[in-house]
């Protein structure tokens, strides 16, 4: 699998820049490490928009979509740090999808995702599934390492009592992820997924994000 377990929580963000440094050394000296030493969690990989909206996405797999509605992760969202408090306090434009992967072909991670943003109509969705399987071949380009399709759960997505600026609007959504050697395959893939003419009318927005860091459970064992 090019993508560790078979759950995922994606969150995305903005931040203020005069709290721009407090949150970037959050992420990288407290958060990230604090997450995936949780049980069930795999990894977790941090990005920022070369363009796309909003600027801060990560990615954290876990073994099971189960792992968060778990209890250990929920009382890691019960009792943040001080830290996390005050820096939670400053997120804007929040996405938070907790979500299934249902479609992950390719090997390997790329320095650069690009990501499409679907909302899914009320049916049909086994047809889009496969259609979108067809249509994420990493065979078809040079430089995309891996396709994948993450669907959100409504019940767990959205916000919670700690993150409340995570709007629900999008508990629904799915998102496309092509990992890329770098932009211009990145930004090649993207556009032929979100200007195919079969789901154009369902893409909300589309990106390209640059790897910061990962980090993995093996990292801090």
């Amino acid at each position: 699998m090019p993508i560790a377990g078979k759950g995922m929580l994606l969150t995305s963000m903005d931040v203020d820049p005069e709290h721009e440094a407090d949150f970037n050394r959050w992420y990288d000296r407290e958060h990230l490490e604090e997450r995936v030493a949780i049980d069930g969690f795999v990894e977790a990989r941090r990005y920022v928009a070369e363009d796309g909206a909003p600027k801060y996405l990560c990615l954290y797999s876990t073994e099971n979509i189960e792992v968060l509605d778990s209890s250990a992760y929920k009382t890691r969202l019960a009792n943040p740090t001080e830290w996390s408090k005050t820096t939670m306090a400053r997120f804007k434009n929040m996405i938070r999808s907790v979500a299934r992967i249902t479609v992950s072909r390719g090997k390997g991670r790329g320095a650069v995702l690009g990501i499409v943003r679907i909302r899914p109509p009320g049916g049909g969705h086994d047809t889009l599934r496969e259609a979108l399987r067809t249509a994420l071949d990493p065979q078809s380009a040079d430089g995309i390492v891996s396709m994948h399709v993450i669907e959100s759960d409504p019940n767990l997505s959205g916000g919670t009592t700690e993150i409340p600026a995570a709007a629900g609007a999008g508990a629904r959504d799915w998102f496309v992820l092509i990992d890329a050697t770098d932009d211009t395959p990145a930004d090649a893939a993207t556009r032929r997924i979100a200007d195919n003419i079969a789901f154009k009318p369902m893409v909300i927005s589309s990106g390209i994000y640059r790897l910061q860091w990962d980090i993995t459970k093996a990292d801090i064992s």
